[in-house]
């Protein structure tokens, strides 16, 4: 794990990093399993009102450029941790090859090229002076990082502390500080990654491991997958109209409980149980018909009673012992807050934007939030990212995830009945055409060109909106096949790949 975060932070710096934070859920070979957490957390000083004016207004951008948009990171913390309970190598031998690849240089893909292009804009308006991204770099040129791997250097000589409480720390804190932010040396040195209990369901005699709240995605899967679970969805067909409405429907009102009661456990009571109860999700479908939509405005969330970027990065391991991880990591934003250390060689994220700046007023992923994710001292903001591992028959089955943003949950869920439901190969599954619905805003983002026409006026007619979108998410992961041979997934949306050794 911890090679591979470094070595995306080199290859992949507009998600992959040492400045931002994620998730890990694991399942041992013995069946044993757990998550990680290391999402960011908001500065000491942060206040629930930082991005509104004297009006109570939201101040455009605040939130998601520059340096007030800065969380706590937590990478560096959370893969340390991981090493020190698991890790079986040593840390020269996991970064010594990171390194290496900083020194040396990686080769600029086509779809790297046009997301440095696109971003070079906010680059020039955010950073004080020229940064290495501001160079115009071709398909095929070759970009090194000499002060990313001087960092790494000190960190692998010196351990997390380095980054939390050394020169990288009081570096760090310097040029955060000069550039608008509040993160101060007392952020760096208190923060702490944690250990949680993972959401577990069952759906169909698999058993289903996910990310717990600060994230969204294991109560929002649980959720939507348990909701549908007693319809006959081979008969509906793969990609259906009504196979397509009956998770968008389901997904709507998982949306909608998500904007409302879902945030960091450590700061609020999240009905984790509640809301996942069969009666309650039962309750929560009564109202379905696949013969017209139901109007976001009139399903809100659930009456219980109660005591984020599309710009992200998964990978999945399973080793040679059984052992598997699903690991979700990011900046929020492609490039995070766009502010680069030139001294340092790394991106900042942008993660404060996915509080609720204004609860009830939409994030840059266009989530709505509420109160429960509002903006506090130490809290961690609310996430979309969803790790996921599979299990069948008390074996393991699958690990995935996907980056994307809001459409991070439903790509995963899609992905897992695709193999499930319509025993597509775990390549199949991750190529099949995508939706995605979140409840606000009320329209149906679909693949529009990898969708047949009839079904698109089909879903029109019924009165449903669709809002056309390239790609959805790029999902990644690894399928155990019957004879226990490996099969690796990767997304042909991005440079995704699937490697065995």
């Amino acid at each position: 794990m911890l090679a591979t975060e470094l070595a995306l932070a080199v290859s992949y710096p507009s998600a992959g990093n040492i400045g931002g934070g994620g998730f890990m859920v694991y399942r041992k070979s013995d069946g044993s399993t757990g998550a990680l957490d290391y999402r960011e957390r908001a500065p000491i000083n942060s206040t629930s009102d930082m991005y509104l004016d004297e009006n109570m207004e939201i101040i455009e951008g605040l939130s998601m450029i520059g340096g007030l948009s800065i969380g706590v990171p937590g990478t560096i913390a959370g893969i340390f941790e991981a090493h020190e309970r698991y890790g079986t190598l040593t840390i020269n031998e996991l970064i010594s090859p990171v390194i290496e690849l900083a020194k040396k240089g990686v080769i600029v893909t086509e779809k790297q090229k046009n997301r440095i292009e696109e971003n070079r804009k906010y680059f020039k308006l955010v950073n004080k002076s020229k940064i290495l991204f501001d160079n115009d770099f071709n398909t095929n040129d070759t970009i090194k990082f000499p002060n990313l791997a001087s960092t790494l250097e000190r960190i692998m000589e010196y351990g997390r502390d380095e980054f939390y409480k050394g020169e990288t720390a009081k570096k760090l804190v310097e040029f955060i500080q000069n550039n608008g932010g509040i993160i101060t040396l007392n952020d760096l040195e208190s923060y702490e990654p944690v250990w949680r209990d993972p959401i577990i369901f069952n759906y169909d005699g698999l058993k289903i491991i996910s990310m717990s709240p600060p994230s969204s995605g294991g109560v929002c899967i649980n959720q939507i997958m348990k909701m549908i679970e007693p319809f006959d969805l081979k008969t509906f067909g793969h990609n259906s109209s009504n196979y397509i409405k009956l998770l968008v429907e389901a997904e709507r009102r998982s949306f909608a409980d998500r904007s409302h009661y879902l945030g960091d456990p450590d700061f609020i009571q999240v009905p984790v149980n509640k809301l996942t109860s069969e009666s309650y999700l039962n309750s929560r479908m009564n109202d379905f018909s696949l013969e017209k939509p139901t109007d976001s405005n009139d399903i809100g969330y659930g009456n219980i009673e109660i005591n984020e970027s599309d710009e992200t990065t998964h990978y999945s391991i399973v080793d040679q012992f059984g052992n598997a991880i699903a690991v979700t990591t990011t900046l929020n934003g492609t490039f995070g807050s766009k502010l680069y250390s030139n001294e340092l060689g790394f991106f900042l994220n942008n993660e404060m934007d996915d509080f609720s700046s204004k609860p009830g007023y939409p994030n840059m992923y266009g989530l709505i939030g509420g109160e429960a994710n509002k903006i506090e001292p130490q809290k961690r903001m609310l996430s979309s990212m969803t790790p996921t591992i599979v299990e069948k028959n008390g074996e393991l089955f699958m690990t995935l995830g996907t980056p994307g943003g809001s459409t991070i949950i439903t790509s995963v869920v899609q992905t897992i009945l695709n193999v499930h439901e319509f025993n597509m190969t775990m390549q199949e599954a991750v190529n099949s055409a995508r939706f995605h619905h979140q409840w606000k805003p009320d329209s149906i983002r679909i693949e529009s060109e990898l969708f047949d026409e009839k079904i698109k006026n089909n879903l029109i007619k019924s009165g449903y909106r669709l809002n056309d979108k390239g790609s959805i998410g790029r999902v990644d992961g690894i399928l155990v096949k019957k004879d226990k041979k490996l099969e690796g997934g990767a997304d042909k949306r991005g440079d995704d790949t699937a490697i065995g050794f």
